[in-house]
């Protein structure tokens, strides 16, 4: 029998073992060095290292760290990269997969639909430094191809969008990038690690929230940027370690164990989200649910060739506006109200009051933010207790 390699270790052995690097105590679970900086046994040594560091040589903390190199090296195998660069956000992980490869001059086109933050990098901070960017509908593909340009140099995206849950048709939108040579920058975070290979399908460079899923616990913020060894270790790391967005040893530590259970955890939530989404289809107090993982979603048909499920997140409009997502909201027993998401506990939130309330009222229409929508991240409950909460509260509206 041919010996198999990592390389050909099914998901849930790779969030287990991959990248793992035990020290001389021979320890079960992965050490956390903390530690700011390393001893060298002499000049010449040190001189060598900063001349070029091997794969275990390690020089300050802000550019590398054994802990942290072993979570890049298995969110990397995970997702099919060659490499990878942790930081201490996922919106420090969007702005260095950007800043880090941009210049004043340079052309972006990215989807309208993004994160509130997401669009301030875009909107405000690339901008203001002379990056140009042009924002298209990014299920329209039409749109992508009239604004990309010979001389753009990246296409941004959220694969599924926050929080309407647009899916987008990353092989198609990476074609026409690829056309004129841009890359393409994918922001994962809703589609997870587990049922999307985005690399496979076209995206150059993907970016994750380490904070939603990979954690998934509510402990600790995080990000990774992945891709191919080239633009990491030449365009991120130069750009991360000078600027300062390293991830500490311990959040990486604890960012390896949730990766040991990542895969349970989100196909059990993605389960149970389909389930809830089921159960509130059709109630006449929600003008729309909105999931993936429906037939009735305008994107049902990409999701279902892009993604092995529908995800962990649900839309729910309330057809009262704002005062009913209020009452909604504030009725719910189980689910609690924060502005997280992929967490093992059911999270809701108001976007438009919340993570989308810097847009103006033009901005939210456009994007599908209306006063009676709600985000709802699926955690680990029992499915029959959440859709019980859920309509007590609609009971409550």
């Amino acid at each position: 029998m041919t010996e198999k390699t990592s390389k050909d270790w099914k998901t849930r052995t790779r969030l287990v073992h991959e990248g793992t690097r035990r020290s001389q105590y021979g320890e079960v679970s992965e050490p956390i060095i903390l530690t700011q900086g390393f001893v060298y046994e002499s000049a010449e040594q040190a001189e060598a290292r900063f001349d070029k560091a091997g794969p275990d040589e390690f020089i300050y903390a802000r550019y590398g760290n054994p802990t942290v190199r072993m979570f890049e090296e298995r969110i990397a195998g995970l997702e099919g990269a060659e490499d990878g660069f942790a930081t201490a956000s996922g919106m420090a992980a969007v702005y260095a997969s950007l800043a880090s490869m941009l210049r004043a001059g340079d052309h972006v086109v990215s989807a309208r639909a993004l994160f509130g933050s997401c669009l301030y990098i875009l909107e405000e901070v690339l901008t203001r430094f002379g990056v140009e960017v042009s924002f298209v509908d990014g299920t329209d593909l039409d749109q992508w191809r009239a604004a990309v340009r010979a001389d753009t140099k990246a296409v941004f995206l959220e694969s599924m969008s926050n929080p309407t849950l647009e899916v987008i048709d990353l092989p198609a939108v990476a074609e026409i990038a690829h056309a004129v040579g841009a890359t393409v920058i994918v922001d994962n975070v809703f589609s997870t690690p587990v049922f999307s290979r985005a690399i496979e399908l076209g995206a150059d460079v993907v970016v994750y929230s380490a904070t939603k899923h990979i954690d998934g616990q509510g402990r600790v913020l995080g990000g990774v940027v992945l891709g191919t060894e080239e633009y990491i270790r030449k365009t991120v790391e130069p750009f991360a370690k000078h600027t300062g967005c390293a991830m500490s040893p311990f959040t990486a530590w604890v960012l390896l164990k949730g990766l040991e259970t990542l895969d349970l955890r989100v196909r059990a939530q993605a389960a149970t989200a389909l389930e809830v989404a089921r159960a509130l289809e059709g109630d006449p107090r929600l003008s729309r649910v909105i999931f993936p993982g429906l037939e009735s979603h305008p994107d049902h048909a990409v999701a279902a060739r892009q993604l092995e499920q529908g995800g962990t997140v649900i839309a729910l409009e309330l057809a009262g506006g704002q005062t009913a997502a209020f009452r909604f909201l504030n009725a719910l027993q189980i689910v609690v109200i924060s502005n997280n998401l992929g967490d093992a506990k059911s999270i809701i939130t108001h976007p438009a009051t919340t993570t989308h309330s810097r847009l103006s009222e033009d901005q939210r229409a456009e994007l599908g933010i209306t006063p009676g929508l709600v985000r709802l991240s699926i955690g680990l409950e029992d499915a029959g207790d959440l859709i019980d909460d859920l309509k007590h509260a609609l009971d409550a509206v």
